[in-house]
């Protein structure tokens, strides 16, 4: 049997499906198993096991094309879109797939959820409802993001040379795109210098944190943004003792090293996009995390004062 996967983006959403993924390869494990994802993403998936990945762009009618004749090539006898947009449901209904499992309840799914989604319950709630429709196991809420050996090296090679192979230390994200500066939580310098003297701090993030990084790094810590690609962040992951970021890419990606990564939520809705496997280290600024869409308000980040969060660390433990 040939069986495909579809998903193609973004990335925190790549990573949330990452354990069904290898759920559904478990499940085939004796059949030929492709995922198509995004030319972005298809590193990320090349280390699994017993999975054949393969990437097209995803804008523009030539793409589309591309991509339909592909599937239709390669004659899938089923098909999981873990995507279920208008693009991946396309791919599915022109596949000639016999099979097909997606989000809705429509055409071209014969296994699908019983009701529409309306985004009630987090991604991966959602993603474990298609598999359990095609009779497959649910997957455990375990990010997994295999690194290969030469990027355990990079790991080891930087950590040598910044002294910090035999320290306890712990990853620190303080920005956010440049698009979402609401989500930034305003007290990370007070937070570095409070866990100073228990761990070594190292800075991480992106483009958009260079100059904030730079910033808070002359107090305290070591300034490690762009030093390390997605499956380098998450071999640093987990060499550190704990993490603790804003609502962004790093929360998601420093899920995958299945460490405690303290994710700050003001202005988004934590029940739904928490890192996965990471409810319970989620601060708010309410005592209480919202049950639905109607409960939820966004409010300012900054009103989670910097006792709450060494509070949560200290009870996990951390401190």
């Amino acid at each position: 049997m040939k069986v495909l996967i579809i998903k193609l983006g973004a990335l925190g959403d790549i990573i949330t499906s990452t354990s069904v993924v290898k759920q559904i390869v478990e499940h085939h494990n004796k059949d030929e198993v492709f995922l198509l994802t995004s030319p972005s993403f298809e590193n990320l998936f090349s280390n699994f096991e017993k999975l054949q990945v393969f990437s097209f762009k995803r804008k523009g009618l030539l793409n589309t094309i591309r991509s339909v004749l592909w599937i239709r090539k390669n004659k899938f006898d089923r098909i999981y879109d873990l995507q279920s947009n208008d693009r991946s449901s396309l791919y599915c209904a022109l596949s000639g797939s016999p099979f097909r499992a997606g989000n809705h309840p429509r055409h071209p799914y014969q296994a699908h959820p019983k009701t529409k989604f309306i985004g009630e319950c987090h991604s991966f709630e959602r993603l474990n409802q298609i598999i359990e429709s095609a009779d497959i196991e649910r997957a455990k809420a375990l990010p997994y993001l295999p690194v290969p050996n030469n990027i355990v090296s990079e790991v080891n090679n930087w950590l040598d040379e910044n002294k910090l192979s035999n320290k306890d230390f712990i990853l620190l994200h303080a920005g956010s795109s440049a698009l979402h500066l609401a989500k930034r939580w305003p007290y990370y310098s007070q937070l570095a210098s409070a866990l100073k003297n228990t761990y070594s701090v190292i800075w991480v993030g992106g483009n958009d944190d260079i100059e904030l990084n730079k910033m808070l790094s002359k107090n305290t810590g070591i300034n490690a943004t762009n030093a390390f690609n997605i499956l380098g962040l998450v071999e640093l992951g987990k060499r550190a003792k704990f993490a603790v970021t804003n609502d962004s890419a790093p929360m998601h990606i420093l899920s995958c090293a299945q460490i405690p990564v303290f994710g700050l939520f003001g202005p988004t809705y934590a029940r739904r996009t928490h890192a996965l496997g990471q409810f319970d280290n989620v601060i708010t600024t309410n005592s209480f995390i919202a049950k639905n869409d109607a409960d939820f308000e966004p409010v300012d980040i900054s009103k989670i004062s910097l006792d709450v969060v060494l509070n949560k660390i200290k009870e996990k433990g951390l401190m």
